[in-house]
């Protein structure tokens, strides 16, 4: 996989049918070949740990799937190996026809911590970038309507794309980014995490009061407005644009979309 993030490459050496639609033949081998890791704008790395997803942390995107926004942060996790760098292929597994996109802001931590009060959150973080949280939509509702986790729909084998992180260095205090996402060069998700209902400082204190949050965990927090559904050949690009006046290489990311 010509990726930042070298985590798995992915050998099929036969196909296999099962009636069990969550059924992996044994004739897939997945090698790891490296632990899963962030690449910064300057060149450096740092392991990755637990993702942490927030939902309907902008109150438009939480009317268009039918809520409102929570009155407790919505907390869902998906594995450092869900992790996929600028220029993979998302693959939609065969047991679901509905893969969504929800481009957010990505925050990386720096360095184990509890109890870190909002005000003392800048210092923890390591870096900014741009995830997509690509969801099996058909897969979470049926989880909904069941009571049931969200794992599945949301963890799956490369459904936490992430751009190049910006070192945190480059900012006096947590910055605000513009955030772009568009479907075979049709826009279709623009907001600004100015409109987070929660915001940076507030996610990283109610993570780390529940969690020991750990040195390379992030934080993807949440999407606006505008999500939707991709096929299998489609091209998804997505652009973080910082305040106007603050001068930092821009992440971008541009993924393609496959069926298992």
């Amino acid at each position: 996989m010509n990726s930042n993030i070298d985590c798995w490459r992915l050998h099929e050496t036969a196909t296999s049918e099962s009636v069990n639609p969550f059924f992996v033949s044994p004739t897939i081998i997945i090698a790891m070949s490296s632990h899963p890791h962030f690449t910064f704008t300057n060149g450096s790395t740092l392991e990755a740990g637990t993702i942490f997803g927030i939902g309907k942390n902008y109150a438009a995107h939480a009317r268009e799937m039918g809520g409102e926004v929570p009155a407790s942060p919505m907390v869902f996790l998906k594995p450092p190996a869900a992790l996929l760098s600028d220029g993979g292929t998302v693959v939609c597994p065969a047991f679901s026809t509905n893969l969504h996109y929800e481009v957010e802001m990505v925050v990386v931590i720096g360095e184990d911590c509890v109890d870190v009060s909002a005000s003392k959150a800048a210092s923890v973080i390591a870096g900014y970038g741009l995830g997509i949280d690509m969801t099996l939509r058909d897969v979470q509702a049926a989880a909904k309507q069941d009571g049931s986790p969200w794992a599945v729909a949301k963890g799956f084998r490369t459904s936490a794309p992430i751009s190049r992180i910006i070192p945190a260095s480059l900012f006096s205090s947590i910055p605000d980014f513009d955030l772009q996402l568009a479907v075979n060069r049709v826009t279709k998700q623009q907001s600004s995490t100015t409109y987070m209902e929660r915001s940076v400082a507030v996610l990283v204190e109610y993570l780390s009061a529940v969690f020991t949050l750990r040195k390379g965990d992030c934080i993807y927090t949440g999407t606006p407005e505008g999500v939707g559904r991709v096929i299998a050949g489609d091209v998804v690009t997505a652009t973080m644009t910082a305040d106007a006046g603050i001068a930092v290489t821009v992440p971008t990311l541009t993924l393609s979309v496959g069926i298992a």
